[in-house]
């Protein structure tokens, strides 16, 4: 973690697990004010989950349409470049996407064979596997926003035959520059379509596996708070 780089003048690997498990810590001894401080929170996080699955819908209804293009085109001797690769990041996307809606609607699979033997059980069996998950989970979005971080580095463009729209990309730059130079960026901006920048297609990764990580957090928090888990509706084959 040597290149872990401080924020506010705190070593990121503290807001990134340290702080958590300390919050977690505090649901765990003082169960009432946790449900008092956070209630609020949740509700707001149980909108953003119900927010990440419509846009991951929304990614899939894309993959059927870009599908329907590509029949379209096959049947009217059109070339349609980029359609394959296209449907790959919708694809990606429709995955990343669904992560956290996913967990707080018991989609994932979850071992629970240990987890029926008793009460007690159940409750330090799932907090301690809802702590291990949300570290590896923590891990794995600080990574996924590393790698999305390098691509733009190195500026890795796509070797398919996707190309996107570069005020595409100047829209999405923005988040990342300051408002001052904004103006300047869409004055070096033209109307020509470039290779897609392999950063476009992972930023549906970082934020899924960042939103996966979250949701994952909050309900190790909700099951020390409350003393049971939020993930009831398990699906069962």
């Amino acid at each position: 973690m040597r290149d872990w780089q401080p924020f506010l003048g705190v070593p990121l690997w503290f807001w990134l697990f340290v702080l958590p498990t300390l919050i977690a810590a505090f649901c765990l001894f003082r169960p009432d004010a946790a449900r008092r401080i956070l209630a609020p929170v949740w509700r707001v996080l149980d909108r953003v989950y119900l927010g990440s699955g419509i846009i991951a819908a929304c990614f899939m209804v894309m993959i059927l349409l870009l599908i329907v293009g590509q029949m379209l085109a096959r049947w009217s001797n059109v070339t349609f470049p980029g359609s394959t690769e296209y449907a790959g990041y919708a694809m990606a996307a429709t995955s990343f996407f669904a992560l956290a809606h996913a967990l707080t609607r018991g989609a994932h699979i979850r071992v629970s064979v240990l987890l029926n033997m008793n009460g007690f059980l159940r409750f330090w069996l799932d907090a301690f596997a809802m702590l291990i998950a949300a570290l590896t989970a923590t891990y794995f979005a600080r990574y996924a926003i590393k790698t999305n971080l390098l691509s733009e580095l190195l500026n890795d463009r796509t070797q398919g035959q996707d190309f996107v729209p570069e005020w595409l990309l100047t829209f999405f730059a923005m988040f990342a520059n300051s408002p001052a130079n904004w103006a300047q960026m869409w004055s070096q901006t033209s109307a020509e379509w470039v290779y897609t920048p392999v950063w476009l297609p992972q930023i549906p990764m970082s934020i899924g596996t960042t939103l996966l990580a979250l949701s994952i957090w909050d309900m190790l928090t909700r099951l020390l708070a409350n003393g049971e888990t939020s993930i009831i509706r398990e699906t069962v084959e």
